[in-house]
């Protein structure tokens, strides 16, 4: 079960009885908010969601089965891995941060199976735009899977402005060579190996994810969850958590992400093949304090970074 509340949690269609973007049955939204306390955002709460969580994307899961129980040290090795922007106001500070919330998001509300930790396979220090920010997979039932390729995104805003480069980082990430690419990653990785147990299953993903195998084939099985962690004036003068703050970040909500389908629709709905068939997730979590946030990551990091 995820930490926070959940405001929306639906399908496109079922939100909008009088569809107002086509194709619609394709598109659903996840709202999260974080409480408060004493009139304050709870920012440690948040936080430990994010250190709770780092090692789904910093450690591989033989890494991660090893050092279960060692929580220090799987601190250490977690924040080891993490490449920072040291760029103040730099558009990348915080997507590393922003990815881990993906990961734990995934794990604990899609119960998804982290089979590629995107910080842990990163070699490019700098290399932040390369492919999906995270690559889940999604057992369903006995014998079927989904395949989950993330955006992660930390912003000062999410208006109009913003949702061209989220539009433009989504079609690059459904291009078929970068698909091909990431499938080629979790085939190769041991770590599909170790989490899903029924090896029948897994050789049937393996299989499926062929470079042999068109990507047409697949593309129904495809999910893109996007995560729009973003900073938001409402919650910045909110002081607790009532039906008038859960009212007025729920409209907000579905007004951004009614925008951003939109957009969506625009640039990818021609350009990328069998389109409709691709499952799209908009997560939206709002925080009061973008740099605050990303400070007392950053000095979390070189600390237990050592």
């Amino acid at each position: 079960m995820i930490d926070f509340e959940i405001l929306i949690d639906d399908h496109y269609l079922d939100i909008f009885k009088d569809v107002v973007i086509s194709p619609a049955n394709n598109k659903s939204i996840l709202s999260l908010v974080n409480d408060f306390e004493d009139q304050t955002w709870r920012y440690e709460r948040f936080e430990n969601f994010v250190w709770d969580n780092i090692a789904l994307t910093a450690l591989s899961a033989q890494e991660r089965e090893k050092l279960s129980g060692k929580n220090s040290t799987t601190l250490r090795n977690s924040a080891k891995n993490l490449r920072l922007s040291e760029t103040e106001g730099d558009i990348g500070q915080g997507s590393e941060l922003a990815e881990i919330v993906l990961y734990g998001i995934m794990h604990h509300h899609y119960k998804a199976l982290s089979v590629v930790p995107k910080i842990f396979h990163k070699q490019n220090v700098q290399d932040n735009a390369k492919g999906a920010d995270s690559v889940h997979i999604v057992i369903e039932g006995d014998d079927d899977f989904s395949l989950w390729f993330g955006e992660a995104k930390f912003f000062n805003s999410i208006e109009d402005a913003r949702l061209p480069k989220i539009v433009e980082s989504v079609g690059n990430s459904l291009n078929t060579a970068k698909l091909k690419k990431e499938n080629s990653i979790i085939t190769n990785m041991s770590d599909i190996d170790h989490l899903v147990t029924n090896k029948e299953l897994a050789t049937k993903i393996k299989l499926a994810l062929s470079p042999d195998i068109s990507m047409d084939n697949i593309k129904s099985k495809i999910h893109i969850p996007i995560l729009l962690l973003h900073e938001c004036a409402i919650t910045n003068a909110a002081k607790e958590m009532n039906d008038d703050y859960r009212q007025k970040i729920r409209t907000y909500h579905l007004e951004r992400a009614t925008a951003y389908f939109k957009k969506q629709i625009d640039k990818l709905a021609h350009t990328v093949g069998k389109y409709s068939e691709v499952k799209f997730h908009i997560i939206l979590f709002p925080v009061p304090d973008r740099p605050k946030l990303i400070k007392n990551f950053t000095n979390a990091v070189a600390f237990h970074k050592g």
